[in-house]
């Protein structure tokens, strides 16, 4: 089976809590990718907790599962606040990919996963972001019909 073939037997679905191991392993190589910290130790457990141990979960993870059921990537979102549009939207955490899965179609059916779980929760539109650098990822989300919106990410620890 060639790589094309393999992409259309793989499926995008909802993780599963077996699925969390694995997602931290792609977690960490993502962080890597974007030359960001890795995930802390527990990364498995703690996205567990917020999927699968509450009622009314906010965090939803989407997996590209092939054929043979190796998860070569994922999709994460949650639900966040417009205040100048005064509404809410889905907020797309995290698109990767391994590297030799990029290019086959599956970051498009990730991102079509995502926009499925927006109209699930009845909200209009997706949004994320990707380093400035990352000139690939970009052309992929303009082929998609996304448009860019240049701002600055700000993070500030909160101290005990």
């Amino acid at each position: 089976m060639n790589d094309r073939e393999e992409s259309r037997a793989a499926r995008v679905r909802r993780a599963l809590p077996a699925d969390l191991a694995r997602v931290a392993e792609l977690a960490a190589e993502h962080a890597a990718y974007e030359r960001a910290a890795p995930p802390a130790p527990g990364l498995a457990e703690r996205l567990a907790a917020l999927l699968f141990d509450t009622p009314q979960p906010r965090l939803r993870c989407l997996v590209a599962e092939l054929s043979d059921g190796e998860i070569v990537g994922y999709a994460t979102c949650a639900p966040e606040l417009s205040t100048w549009e005064g509404r809410e939207y889905l907020h797309m955490d995290c698109l990767f990919l391994r590297s030799g899965n990029r290019g086959l179609g599956l970051g498009a059916r990730l991102v079509e996963a995502v926009a499925a779980e927006a109209r699930e929760l009845g909200l209009a539109e997706v949004q994320w972001q990707t380093p400035t650098w990352n000139e690939g990822a970009a052309r992929f989300y303009d082929r998609l019909g996304a448009r860019a919106r240049e701002k600055l990410r700000y993070s500030l620890a909160v101290p005990d």
